[in-house]
């Protein structure tokens, strides 16, 4: 397996010096640099071109939503993954809509981080329930129509999304091509009025189409 090089973004020194250590500990994993508000993120972020960023959300030194959308504006490589100790933050979900890949809570078990940096840098979405739980509760709106249902496949995909299934892996298991996948999730962010995976996951959350908290 290739090693993942990471850039860790957070306020707080004995956090970043905690999960330095851990990601130091293994063989897999490379820690570029280290930045303590969202500002130095960016520019860390675009000169050392990192796997995955870990980003907190509430930062003084520049926040953790800013720096994504700067990040997305760029066209930055680098996939970011939030880990944050606010399970009720309200800024989550205008993360999702920055362009974040996944979210985590900070006290997550070490094998569930390594796992989640892993599935980030493959570009799949990780949303851990707990999150996706809270989101849901923290944005809860009346149910609404929205534009179009979504069709038995398009919530076959969604499901498999949510479980952080690649396309290639989701092609596989419903033996259809990649260039399907595609075009379904195409259709399926268009019914949702979303503009990537993640956001889609914590629509059909939202919506109960993944089920309600």
């Amino acid at each position: 397996m290739a090693e993942i090089t990471l850039l860790l973004v957070d306020d707080h020194p004995v956090v970043r010096d905690g999960l330095r250590g851990m990601f130091d500990s293994d063989p897999g994993f490379r820690v570029l640099g280290e930045a303590a508000g969202g500002v130095e993120g960016v520019e860390l972020a675009l000169s050392l071109d990192p796997d995955v960023v870990l980003m907190d959300l509430r930062m003084p030194a520049g926040g953790g939503v800013d720096a994504i959308a700067a990040l997305a504006r760029h066209g930055a490589r680098s996939r970011v993954l939030v880990l944050t100790t606010y399970d009720t933050d309200a800024d989550t979900l205008p993360a999702i809509e920055a362009g974040a890949t996944g979210y985590l809570l900070k006290d997550a078990p070490r094998d569930e981080l390594f796992a989640a940096v892993r599935a980030a840098a493959e570009g799949r979405t990780v949303l851990s329930p707990a999150v996706a739980t809270r989101l849901v509760s923290a944005v809860r709106r009346p149910a609404g129509p929205v534009d179009g249902t979504l069709s038995a496949r398009e919530r076959e995909i969604l499901v498999l999304v949510a479980r952080g299934t690649s396309n290639r892996e989701i092609a596989a298991e419903l033996f259809i091509s990649q260039a399907t996948v595609k075009t379904h999730l195409t259709h399926i962010y268009g019914k949702l009025a979303v503009k990537d995976r993640a956001a889609a996951v914590a629509a059909g959350y939202d919506r109960g189409i993944l089920g309600r908290a």
